[in-house]
């Protein structure tokens, strides 16, 4: 039987994030039920939760799921389905114009068969800790939320994300008027994103801030290759390549307006759970 997450679900959600070797932690999880408490669903199977699905809304113009996870020991029961298809059904009443997500190569399938299509691509790099230090670039502030370029954010991104952006900006720069850049810590590495920019030397700039605080350290990047400018970087800072997702969308009510949106202002994404 499917039901809602709670708090208390937080250690066994770490549990199964872990059996996937993801970087998510307990904050990540938190972030989500405080933010999507409608949206964030499990099942449990011989008295421990078996499998999750979250879904983070952006007002009523996207939402992006994400979570979808298994146990190893109870996959091939039709959980991750199941999941979806309930997921589905709550965004497709809140009239949700468009739903996309960042599919695994073990999800794809599930996804296609469900109505998604492939959009892009979506990278993780990481960057050795024995990558050498780097210096903090002259030039930067530090990000007042309340300050946030959102016309910049919105062109890049395609929706209004500032309610997300503010829970997860744990650390912060930018470069007023011109780019801005996020990162938080993980189970495996800090992660640095959302990067959204005008240009590929302020990002370059930002990049180097975020290195800078973490010397001696993986650091973990998802970027999207369809911007050549970052994956320039990626290879200018000793970042390699790890393993690469599948963006898909999927209408939530029929002939939605066309998403528009700018991955060459995107430098970074949030996370696969937020797009």
């Amino acid at each position: 039987m499917i039901r809602s997450l709670r708090p208390s679900d937080i250690p066994a959600g770490i549990r199964l994030k872990d059996a996937a070797g993801w970087n998510q932690t307990e904050r990540d999880w938190a972030n989500l039920l405080e933010l999507a408490p409608a949206g964030c669903f499990g099942i449990d199977c011989e008295g421990v939760l078996a499998a999750t699905a979250a879904a983070v809304c952006y007002e009523r113009r996207l939402a992006w799921i994400g979570m979808v996870l298994t146990a190893p020991e109870f996959r091939g029961r039709g959980f991750a389905r199941r999941l979806m298809e309930h997921t589905l059904d709550y965004l497709f009443a809140q009239g949700i114009e468009w739903i996309k997500l960042d599919a695994t190569e073990m999800g794809r399938p599930l996804y296609a068969k469900l109505g998604f299509q492939d959009e892009g691509l979506v990278e993780r790099w990481a960057r050795p800790p024995d990558s050498g230090p780097q210096p903090c670039p002259p030039g930067l502030a530090p990000l007042r939320l309340d300050a946030l370029d959102t016309p910049l954010d919105l062109e890049a991104f395609g929706a209004d994300r500032v309610a997300i952006l503010h829970r997860v900006a744990v650390e912060s720069a930018c470069i007023p008027g011109h780019a801005y850049a996020m990162g938080r810590s993980g189970s495996k590495a800090p992660y640095f994103g959302p990067c959204v920019s005008r240009s590929a030397e302020a990002a370059r700039s930002l990049l180097q801030w975020y290195l800078a605080a973490h010397p001696g350290e993986m650091v973990f990047w998802d970027l999207l290759p369809a911007n050549p400018d970052a994956l320039r970087l990626a290879q200018e800072f000793g970042f390699e390549w790890r393993r690469q997702l599948v963006r898909m969308a999927l209408p939530g009510v029929p002939n939605p307006a066309p998403f528009a949106h700018n991955d060459a202002a995107v430098f970074a994404i949030a996370g696969f759970e937020y797009g």
